[in-house]
């Protein structure tokens, strides 16, 4: 005689097989070939967070920045940055006012790096940290060329970023000059001068090594 009861059917629900079986499904289930892959693509990953992470460290980027811009564990990264740089990492909370890049000096340097990593995600498929990290080695290489002390540090131009992401500060194009800088949200653009063509009373006259010059 035929019979149509599947062995499903034939074994009760509290047998102790049905409690081996799912024991085996999740062994066969680390040995499939997707499980490999996924593997491998972690490995792929924290190999790639690893070598981002370094670069961080090499520009001067704080602790905070590295957790925020890979998937590492703490204890890692900070095994990584005492490793890079043969010291602790700096403590206390980062910048985090709109202020600062709205000052005269601090804002032309400011504008510069934002309006060349602009220009970089515009014209090149790059990842947001990816785009930072170039931006901010054009701008240090641009502060050198011209003999200018540069005043944004990696985790400031990484906090400006984004406030600027975030829509804290944008880029006002000057009436006079022509040119785009960050400014307050708020701010009456129909009527916007830089400090470049209206610098304030006492710009530019410190003798600081390295600093901006007004020329009168």
């Amino acid at each position: 005689m035929f019979s149509y009861i599947s062995l499903e059917e034939r074994v009760p629900q509290a047998h102790p097989l049905r409690k081996l079986r799912a024991v085996v499904d999740a062994l066969l289930a680390t040995m499939t070939a997707p499980a490999r892959k996924t593997a491998a693509k972690s490995i792929v990953t924290e190999s790639r967070d690893i070598e981002r992470a370094v670069a961080l460290i090499q520009l001067g980027a704080r602790l905070q920045v590295l957790e925020s811009e890979t998937q590492l564990s703490y204890e890692k990264l900070l095994r990584l940055y005492k490793e890079v740089t043969g010291r602790s990492p700096s403590k206390g909370q980062l910048p985090f006012s709109t202020d600062y890049f709205l000052q005269w000096q601090p804002n032309i340097h400011a504008s510069l790096f934002e309006n060349i990593r602009q220009s970089l995600l515009k014209t090149v498929a790059l990842e947001d940290i990816d785009a930072i990290m170039k931006a901010y080695r054009l701008y240090e290489e641009q502060m050198r060329v011209c003999g200018i002390e540069p005043l944004l540090s990696f985790t400031r131009a990484w906090r400006l970023s984004r406030f600027m992401d975030a829509g804290m500060l944008v880029r006002a194009r000057c009436t006079c000059c022509g040119g785009h800088f960050v400014a307050d949200p708020y701010i009456n653009t129909r009527h916007y001068v830089c400090g470049l063509c209206k610098p304030p009373a006492r710009a530019g006259k410190g003798r600081a090594e390295g600093a901006l010059r007004a020329e009168v």
